[in-house]
């Protein structure tokens, strides 16, 4: 699997957070039945158990999928983590903040880089230091119009849009500048895994990849 042509290809990664396991398993087969086939697994940084849940979980969903879904890590914020989401098997790592001895390590390990700024000289440091896509976060609270005052002399930049993404707005980002989107509890959250509502899981999913067709 080339991953970096996967993100491009697909445009849609949808972020679990505080989901692990069988229920998240469920969830990653869902995304990929409604249409997404890039899947973001979350370290919560709160919990002293991130290092073993969320690789335990990369690992699970990469030995049963197989290459249908492209895995990555997300909040991936010290290399100690970048080592432990490689270790388990994720194809790429996604950060909400720009770290250029993180982004370094990421790339050292063979993965694909998305950390996240705001910023034009966020943005321009995380490329320099190595980023294959950075990522826009969080973009809902500044909208199109920022995207596009910033994506004008920042035209060679492969940008992602996370934070706040809904089937609403998620066209508008990648027409104006995000090559793709990262979606976070409107397709895959806690309670929804909890209550075992995969069927919502699915049809959100789907509903985003409708969103966005012909783009």
């Amino acid at each position: 699997m080339d991953t970096l042509s996967f993100i491009n290809e697909h445009k849609l990664v949808s972020i679990s957070r505080q989901v692990y396991g069988e229920k998240l398993l469920e969830c990653a087969r869902r995304i990929l039945k409604g249409g997404i086939h890039c899947l973001e697994i979350t370290f919560d940084q709160a919990s002293p158990s991130n290092l073993k849940d969320t690789p335990a979980s990369i690992t699970m969903v990469k030995k049963t999928l197989g290459d249908q879904i492209c895995v990555g890590a997300g909040t991936v914020m010290t290399v100690e983590q970048a080592r432990a989401a490689k270790d388990a098997g994720a194809d790429f790592a996604l950060a909400p903040n720009t770290d250029p001895e993180v982004i370094r390590e990421i790339k050292r390990l063979g993965m694909v880089a998305v950390p996240g700024a705001l910023s034009p000289s966020e943005i321009a440091i995380a490329w320099n230091a190595g980023a294959d896509i950075v990522k826009i976060f969080p973009i809902a609270q500044f909208g199109v119009p920022y995207l596009k005052a910033v994506r004008g002399p920042i035209n060679h930049i492969p940008l992602m849009a996370v934070g706040g993404v809904t089937e609403q707005n998620v066209a508008d980002f990648l027409k104006n500048g995000c090559g793709s989107a990262g979606i976070g509890s409107n397709i895959i959250n806690k309670k929804r895994a909890d209550a075992g509502d995969f069927d919502a899981v699915e049809k959100a999913a789907s509903g985003f990849v409708k969103a966005i067709a012909g783009i």
